[in-house]
């Protein structure tokens, strides 16, 4: 099967799936569509951009009546790709005319309550949706149709105690769906609990090994900001991705980008739901061209034309590496991926190296650094000029730890 319309689709889906542009199915499309299309639970596994929404769109799109009450469930980890996946299915179900509703905590309650009693489909976050739970605003008796994206996140935010409890108040007969970027065996374990023969489906990642570039800095932790404004003003590529650990290195490397000229815009969970929306946006239409964030913009969001990846952080799991380099060298088009690495990112990407022995990442010379303001930071002290900024020191080369190489041996 290589087209939609050998995949038993509605007509109208197809036209739906056509005025898109969309012609061929992707492979996690391809593969888990007629299972779904057949009522049976599906556990599915493929990257961020590979085409989930649309694989268990369809299954809701064709299953779900208008205007007979709540009939399908889909729980995301984040606000974003809450307000991401209603906008898919929205567009894919123009046709139909279902009354689709994004729920998440962060915005006032009050108009989720008022457009749930004529929803036919919800997606929601977890918290927010047992904040309904909890009011009686919402009736989950007639859900047919559950689905869990972006599972193995629910486990690392800490949502799964609350996906247990939802779980439990949706009908016994349902067709239940999981699909994540890595299938873990905690997600297994979930599926086992609340799937019947559950079809297992795997898809090859999105991105191409063979056009990703992997490189790394040793530099002294008083120049990695530096050697990031360094590299940044010098990049004339596509968009570009820089990941930072906490919400305090986020706004304090965006402050310092942005007082260096370079057009930066940050996003993480401390900000209001419009900002993190208007950002993406922003981001995403290229207004903006570096969007400075945490792990939270690393999963389930769909950003087209990344072309570098900066880690100004390495991350404390493994997985987060992937997904954060899963951003780039995507469709057939090459990137790059810039780890930025002082004393304390050595335990960290040691763990990366060892638990992903496939990737190859090249140690590259520190260049010489010119001199950069630097934004103020409440945790820094020292003399500043009039404007609260004060230098950072220019620099040549960094302190590389001795002894170690992190190239692929």
């Amino acid at each position: 099967m290589n087209l939609f319309k050998d995949l038993g689709l509605s007509p109208g889906l197809l036209t739906a799936i056509e005025k898109l542009g969309f012609d061929k199915p992707t492979q996690i499309q391809a593969e888990s569509i007629p299972a779904i299309m057949s009522g049976k639970d599906v556990i599915g596994e493929s990257a961020t951009g590979s085409g989930k929404t649309l694989a268990f769109g369809c299954g809701i799109i064709e299953h779900v009546e208008p205007g007979k009450g709540l009939q399908a469930l889909i729980l995301t980890p984040t606000r974003e790709l809450a307000e991401q996946v209603k906008n898919a299915l929205i567009k894919f179900s123009h046709q139909k005319r279902l009354s689709i509703l994004s729920i998440y905590g962060g915005v006032s309650i009050g108009p989720q309550i008022r457009d749930l009693a004529r929803a036919d489909v919800v997606v929601a976050t977890p918290g927010r949706l047992l904040d309904h739970l909890e009011r009686r605003t919402i009736d989950t008796s007639k859900v047919k149709l559950l689905v869990l994206d972006e599972a193995d996140r629910m486990f690392d935010m800490g949502f799964i105690d609350d996906v247990e409890k939802i779980i439990s108040v949706c009908p016994t007969k349902r067709q239940t769906m999981f699909f994540s970027a890595t299938i873990s065996s905690r997600v297994k374990d979930l599926a086992n609990q609340h799937m019947v023969d559950p079809v297992s489906v795997y898809a090859t990642k999105m991105v191409d090994p063979s056009k990703l570039n992997q490189i790394y800095y040793n530099i002294s932790k008083n120049q990695k900001l530096s050697l990031l404004v360094n590299l940044l003003k010098k990049e004339r590529a596509g968009l570009v991705m820089v990941f930072c650990n906490t919400r305090r290195i986020t706004d304090f490397v965006v402050k310092t980008l942005k007082v260096n000229k370079i057009s930066a815009i940050a996003i993480h969970g401390g900000l209001t739901q419009n900002k993190r929306t208007n950002t993406i946006d922003m981001f995403n239409n290229a207004k903006v061209g570096v969007l400075v964030c945490t792990d939270v913009a690393a999963r389930g969001l769909h950003i087209d034309n990344v072309s570098h990846v900066y880690n100004y952080d390495i991350p404390r799991d493994s997985k987060d590496y992937v997904h954060r380099i899963g951003r780039t060298a995507r469709a057939g088009e090459n990137g790059e991926v810039i780890n930025l690495l002082c004393d304390y990112d050595y335990d960290n990407f040691s763990k990366v190296l060892n638990d992903y022995r496939e990737f190859h990442v090249k140690k590259v010379e520190n260049p010489q650094l010119e001199r950069i303001v630097i934004a103020r930071h409440d945790e820094r002290r020292g003399n500043r000029n009039n404007s609260g900024r004060r230098p950072f020191p220019s620099g040549g080369r960094g302190s590389p730890r001795r002894g170690n190489s992190y190239g692929r041996r």
